[in-house]
């Protein structure tokens, strides 16, 4: 038995062992990632530039506000004294989901990261560039429901990736597209 030109017999490099992975799936989470995020950024810029604190605009009455908050807490605006902490938990999400985004194999799962990164670095934006300083910034919230915290489209991308994400491990789909053998 003959090895193939590049690969090895006795290889133990896992990688070598895997089917190489298409670049299309790197490149949708990339495309979801750079549009979801601009979108968040987009908003909020119209947010900062067309709205004032403490004077809500109802859009649809009674069911959905714009209503500008600078939020320096995370969601729900817990944790408002640890900004620092969630800027640097922000960091390493992000480059978490930038590691695994190399080891995509399935379309759902690069939306489900494409919209968490761009959520995550969505809010690390306004930590990093927005007042009160550099890693301290205050997230730009601005649409408010009923009953419910003020938010952004970032949490709402952040939202949307945990449900894709929870029903593709649901479906016993991995990252690569392995299906997790039944048992």
């Amino acid at each position: 038995m003959q090895a193939t030109r590049g690969t090895s017999l006795s290889s133990t490099d896992p990688a070598e062992s895997q089917p190489a992975r298409p670049p299309r799936f790197r490149l949708l989470f990339l495309v979801v990632a750079l549009a979801a995020y601009a979108v968040d950024l987009g908003t909020k810029l119209l947010a900062v530039a067309h709205l004032t604190p403490l004077e809500p605009k109802d859009v649809v009455d009674g069911l959905l506000r714009l209503d500008l908050v600078r939020n320096p807490g995370a969601a729900f605006s817990t944790g408002t004294s640890y900004t620092l902490i969630l800027s640097v938990i922000a960091v390493i999400a992000a480059g978490v989901v930038i590691r695994f985004g190399s080891r995509l194999g399935d379309r759902t799962w690069a939306v489900a990261l494409g919209l968490l990164l761009a959520g995550v670095c969505g809010n690390l934006t306004d930590r990093v560039f927005r007042e009160p300083g550099f890693l301290r910034g205050h997230v730009v919230d601005f649409l408010e429901l009923p009953h419910w915290p003020v938010f952004n489209v970032a949490d709402m991308l952040i939202d949307a990736a945990v449900i894709l994400i929870v029903i593709q491990t649901w479906r016993g789909i991995g990252i690569t597209g392995a299906r997790r053998p039944k048992s």
